[in-house]
């Protein structure tokens, strides 16, 4: 359903713009999505195909090939369209660069834009975002990881963990220690697959079965100085911004696998036949999608007051953290009751709903945790 016709938000070039996704998912994704859930993997073909249709490149600077957008609700619309494959797992790692990249972006020289960003924005490479690690997740400034000044270079040793495309990316921005302790020593490495001593190994997963995700182990890695993304011991500043984008994202998938759950489970319910008569005919049914949908679009309504303000330049901190906390507990409640409304038929492998609900879980935690959602917002509101 197009969200034009209720929404001042949304305008004829988005809609238009929900069209080409929609085509590109249809096309593209649809009809592979169990076979790379079984892969546990993306084929590196559609990160070109999907820069050819014009996907990757939205929101990032045109220095970088990007297609510069005057809002985020061209993000919103290309999540809700890649969340019809029903697979978290495909945006994870089809969309790593969009953690990856912005602070190459952002605080990058031209020629690290040009080398880094450009050839992840044409699909030709693979980028991913590795901060969390072994010791530490959402705690980024107590991070390890630790990069020593020789010369012209940054010797690299430590590791990272739960890094999304981390098997495949040929760029990876690593956050390292080239200072002292706390938010002041941390800055941002570009660190290339091919470094020698370089090396990662596989996690297995509950969900996001799609998306690989590594653990990686630096030992006695050369960095060159060059490719370093602004100056020393500056990192903290850029994380937290893209921890912010990542947060309003993270709220949006949380939304639009949600929209897939319920507007799955209400076919279902019209479809299926129990004692002589359409399920939907049962009262507990119908509360049980009106529910639903009442959940859905207060998370909406929360979601695009949110990305106005962000796209008019407003920051509010507090309010991404609820945002992000709201959507994702949706979600866990609207899958929930999907599976019960699908019954043993939303058990079974293979719909999209059984997915969405072993998937959940990871919306809550990753990009920052529920519990660490909201002692970030009491504090950022004076509690």
């Amino acid at each position: 359903m197009s969200v034009s016709g209720t929404s001042p938000f949304y305008n004829q070039e988005h809609e238009d713009f929900r069209s080409q996704v929609r085509r590109f998912v249809e096309r593209e994704i649809v009809p592979h999505i169990e076979h790379w859930e079984g892969a546990e993997q993306l084929p590196r073909e559609l990160h070109r195909k999907a820069a050819d249709a014009g996907l990757l490149q939205i929101g990032f600077p045109e220095q970088a090939g990007g297609v510069e957008v005057p809002d985020l609700f061209y993000m919103i619309v290309l999540t809700e369209e890649l969340a019809r494959a029903g697979s978290g797992g495909l945006i994870a790692s089809l969309m790593s660069h969009g953690i990856a990249t912005p602070p190459i972006c952002h605080a990058g020289s031209a020629e690290q834009i040009a080398r880094f960003a450009a050839p992840v924005l044409a699909g030709e490479k693979i980028g991913a975002l590795a901060i969390t690690e072994p010791s530490g997740g959402s705690d980024v400034a107590a991070l390890k990881t630790r990069a020593v000044r020789d010369g012209e270079h940054y010797v690299v040793n430590g590791s990272k963990t739960f890094i999304t495309s981390g098997m495949r990316a040929d760029y990876i921005t690593c956050a390292v220690r080239t200072g002292g302790e706390g938010m002041g020593g941390i800055s941002l490495l570009v660190i290339e697959a091919n470094t020698a001593g370089f090396s990662r190994s596989p996690l297995q997963k509950m969900g996001w079965w799609a998306s690989d995700t590594a653990s990686l182990y630096f030992q006695d890695c050369r960095v060159s100085v060059a490719n370093r993304i602004g100056p020393e011991n500056m990192g903290f500043m850029a994380i937290m911004m893209n921890f912010n984008q990542e947060r309003i994202m993270l709220a949006t998938q949380a939304w639009a696998f949600a929209k897939v759950c319920y507007e799955d489970s209400l076919a279902y319910a019209r479809e299926r036949q129990t004692f002589g008569k359409p399920l939907i005919r049962n009262q507990v049914i119908r509360h049980k999608l009106a529910d639903m949908k009442m959940r859905l679009d207060a998370v909406k309504a929360h979601l695009d007051i949110l990305a106005w303000r962000v796209s008019h330049k407003q920051m509010p901190v507090a309010e991404v953290c609820l945002l992000k906390n709201h959507a994702c507990t949706a979600l866990e409640w609207i899958a929930n009751e999907a599976m019960q409304i699908f019954g043993g038929a939303g058990y079974l492998r293979g719909s999209r709903v059984e997915r969405i609900y072993r998937e959940t879980k990871v919306l809550t935690i990753g990009g920052g945790s529920l519990e660490i959602m909201k002692d970030l917002a009491g504090k950022q509101m004076g509690y």
